[in-house]
């Protein structure tokens, strides 16, 4: 038999919702998997929401006893039955993990989040966008969605102006790194400082009813009083934005917030920032921060010195400070390892071979020679990628904690690639990261401390391992 295994998960969600999150675990997961689970039973123990199951193969060789108990975090006690494989352990484990970010997905879709940064201009919350996305993505740390975009231009150049054009082309490319912490400047809102360190969080979550009528009353400049209103009355006097005072703001515009349903975060980015940037030994790089709901965090520059950390409010929401670290420390890993250079010297080397030994493949079938090109360059970022997050386990320390905010950041990509036939796709496509299922079961299988004499060249050797796996 096997030992019985206990494990957290951190919600954002307010206690009002902690018999919700069970029954969508029962309904959403359970329930719809009755060939392999039994015993399903919810109950109310000692005031605690509590869902009991058991798991077992068809032959009833084994079986695992699982309870789950709701709160903030949700815990989780797995007792095996037999010789249990640790994958299965895992993949209930992951499971888990993936149900109460959907149930939170649910949750946030009707929060109300009130974001500020003292001192700096007051905005309303953004939801997340396809233009905040492409705009996140054109100077993230290998900036190989640039280079994509400019490809274009590359041609039409060079059909005008011929072998002439290529100094300019590549001059301008190199122009584009050299001042990407200038653009990257321009994405984020607010600006996080050593005598401005905090980030200021109020979420109320409503029921969907409640947040249809918030929305359809109230604009954008109304939203924007609320929020000027509460902040003259805590941080523009030295004082914290508490739920209660939120909550005597909103009723005199007849939005009712019961306590049950109200949370409040202050996390010091600035002191997470300079404790990674330390461990790096690195420069302190400018910290910016954009207020959308979207989590997500990014670094550019042209080197470490002139760093650059684009962090979201919507990531501050979602994980703990341990979680920040270590997001942080693979960005800072980027920054340290001259990423956007190294990305900049091989599509410079692609383009040069484009125009003086592939220009005749490129000329017969542009779109093939396209497709090939930059899936080999995408391929070979998810080394620098790899590398990034084994940076972080390694002078951070905490694999296992990046794995779980990679977890809450990528649950959704993480459902799909679950199934065998669509990870094979996630390898193939244009994207630098390699696919989010393979991040996290490296970081998991990591002993602490981390120790691997050359990080790169271990980087691409899992990438290659883990792409032949998925074959």
């Amino acid at each position: 038999m096997s030992e019985a295994q206990s494990f957290v998960v951190d919600t954002e969600i307010s206690p009002v919702y902690y018999d919700e999150v069970v029954k969508f675990i029962y309904h959403n997961y359970l329930l719809r998997h009755r060939e392999v689970f039994g015993n399903i039973h919810r109950a109310k123990v000692n005031e605690v929401y509590t869902l009991y199951f058991t798991a077992f193969d068809p032959a009833r060789t084994w079986s695992i006893g699982v309870e789950v108990k709701a709160g903030k975090p949700i815990q989780v006690r797995m007792t095996p039955n037999g010789q249990v494989p640790e994958e299965v352990l895992e993949e209930i484990r992951e499971a888990l993990v993936i149900n109460v970010q959907l149930f939170e997905e649910n949750v946030r879709k009707s929060t109300l989040y009130f974001t500020w940064i003292k001192g700096e201009k007051i905005i309303p919350e953004e939801a997340p966008s396809a233009k905040k996305r492409l705009s996140g993505n054109i100077f993230t740390s290998s900036m190989l969605l640039l280079y994509a975009l400019l490809f274009a231009i590359n041609i039409i150049l060079f059909i005008f102006f011929g072998l002439y054009s290529v100094l300019a082309i590549l001059a301008v490319q190199l122009a584009t790194v050299l001042l990407s912490d200038k653009m990257y400047l321009r994405l984020g809102k607010w600006r996080i400082t050593q005598q401005n360190p905090t980030v200021h969080i109020l979420q109320y979550n409503l029921p969907a009813d409640e947040h249809k009528e918030f929305q359809a009353k109230f604009g954008k400049e109304q939203i924007i009083q609320m929020k000027t209103e509460i902040y003259n009355r805590t941080l523009a006097v030295g004082k914290e934005p508490t739920c209660e005072l939120g909550e005597e703001v909103f009723a005199k515009y007849g939005v009712k917030c019961t306590p049950e349903r109200r949370m409040e975060k202050v996390v010091n980015v600035y002191e997470i920032v300079k404790k990674a940037a330390e461990i790096y030994h690195l420069s302190m790089p400018k910290i910016v921060i954009s207020n959308t709901v979207m989590p997500n965090a990014a670094a550019t520059g042209p080197s470490p010195s002139r760093g650059v950390v684009l962090i979201t409010t919507g990531l501050l929401a979602q994980l703990e400070d341990d979680e920040i670290l270590s997001v942080v420390g693979h960005e800072l890993g980027h920054l340290q390892g001259r990423d956007p250079l190294i990305l900049f010297g091989l599509t410079s080397a692609e383009f040069l071979l484009r125009i003086f030994v592939f220009l005749p493949l490129f000329l017969f079938s542009p779109l093939l020679y396209l497709f090939v090109a930059m899936s080999i360059i995408y391929f070979i970022a998810k080394f620098f990628e790899a590398r990034a997050d084994l940076q972080s386990a390694i002078k951070i320390g905490q694999p296992k904690v990046l794995a779980e905010a990679l977890q809450k950041i990528g649950f959704r990509r993480l459902q799909f690639e679950r199934i065998p036939n669509y990870r094979l796709q996630s390898w193939i496509r244009w994207d630098p990261h390699p696919p989010i299922y393979f991040r996290i079961d490296r970081l998991e299988k990591m002993k602490t401390p981390v120790e691997v004499k050359h990080p790169l060249i271990q980087s691409v050797k899992d990438v290659f391992n883990g792409f032949k796996s998925a074959l």
